[in-house]
């Protein structure tokens, strides 16, 4: 069986997609469904094994200009394809960005006025209504977890980057496939596992009191430290491929107990035009620095993260860390990112609003935010 019933529908399993999408269509009487993906994957053969899953009653139509970090702006051009071509639901195809972006269209073509009224730093949760058109997410990473997570990242036309937060934003279904993410380069391997490892660390650590969170995040955790290497070497090994998949899974699933600092620095920073940063590879650089920040009140949970990724008691688990996202070639400094020291002060006091902020188990300000970026830089 392929079928999982948690938050939503969830297959699976390898070569999963064209089953579950042709009993997914039907369920959700879907015909003219809007595909949200990006050009990489519209240039791949990914996209024509979508399209010929469909039936030849069903009318699909491609929305393929999803940026690096979704937008506003991209949210409006996708919003304007779906009423131009009378579509009746999403489907994000793609890593996060694409399907954060299908769940904030399909929460445009749906409710009224801006879109940043919806944000959750704008009180905008309890304005999410349950109306939107169904969303299908398919992913072809193993990062974000986004196709069962109920938050969408947009960086709006301010300059800041902000989550849509809403139980009616967590798509209906989706489709994990891992076959899918058996041509994902080695860089974008390791950034986006680095975002998996990173969703169960800090949900295990947040402030809520969620034993169902805790256990999900901690086996997501065992699952890509033991398998998160021979990923990126061997990306062709699909036994490493569906363990990545399911850590990606486990740490979206946990999100309900929150995330924290490191997640409120990297949208703050991912709000940037210039450098455009990568979301997974900002959480490997962030991640020590916020573990070592939050030791004072977070320690006593540590044990269990060093377990789980094969640490010997007592050793740095900050230092741990930091070996693990170096060996996959990541940067470990902002400054080899291109961030520089003004990029931080803009990006510490937006880290304190940050959504995460609150569930991040020792209260930061924003002068705690800059001291650990200028630590990180």
């Amino acid at each position: 069986m392929s079928l999982i019933t948690y938050l939503n529908r969830v297959h699976f399993a390898d070569d999963i997609l064209e089953e579950a999408l042709a009993v997914e269509a039907r369920s959700l009487a879907i015909r003219r469904p809007l595909i949200v993906t990006d050009r990489g994957l519209a240039a791949s053969g990914h996209l024509d094994r979508l399209l010929d899953a469909f039936d030849t009653e069903t009318a699909p139509a491609i929305y393929a200009e999803t940026p690096a970090n979704p937008t506003e702006a991209a949210c409006r051009a996708a919003a304007a394809a779906y009423r131009n071509h009378d579509c009746d639901s999403l489907i994000g195809f793609g890593g996060g960005s694409s399907i954060d972006l299908a769940k904030a269209v399909a929460l445009a073509v749906s409710h009224d006025g801006p879109l940043i009224s919806y944000a959750a730093v704008e009180g905008g949760v309890s304005r999410i209504q349950n109306i939107l058109p169904p969303v299908i997410a398919i992913p072809t990473t193993a990062g974000t977890g986004s196709e069962v997570g109920r938050g969408a990242l947009i960086v709006f036309d301010d300059g800041r980057k902000l989550g849509l937060i809403s139980p009616y934003l967590i798509p209906k279904v989706a489709i994990c496939d891992p076959t899918l993410t058996l041509t994902l380069p080695p860089e974008l391997t390791a950034a986006t596992g680095m975002d998996a490892i990173t969703h169960c660390v800090e949900t295990y650590i947040a402030t809520a009191y969620n034993p169902p969170a805790d256990g999900i995040a901690l086996d997501g955790l065992r699952r890509a430290a033991a398998n998160i290497e021979r990923a990126v070497e061997e990306g062709r090994d699909l036994d490493s491929r569906r363990e990545m998949m399911a850590a990606a899974l486990n740490g979206a699933l946990a999100f309900q107990k929150g995330l924290g600092g490191v997640h409120a620095m990297s949208h703050a920073l991912g709000g940037l035009k210039q450098p455009n940063l990568h979301h997974g590879t900002l959480n490997a650089v962030l991640l020590p620095h916020v573990l070592a920040f939050n030791a004072p009140a977070a320690g006593h949970r540590y044990p269990a993260l060093r377990e789980a990724i094969g640490v010997p008691a007592g050793r740095d688990l900050a230092a741990a860390f930091s070996r693990i996202s170096n060996g996959l070639g990541l940067p470990s400094r902002l400054g080899e990112m291109g961030l520089d020291r003004s990029a931080l002060e803009l990006a510490a006091p937006l880290a304190e609003r940050d959504h995460t902020n609150g569930t991040n188990p020792r209260r930061a300000t924003s002068r705690d935010y800059l001291a650990m970026l200028t630590d990180a830089l």
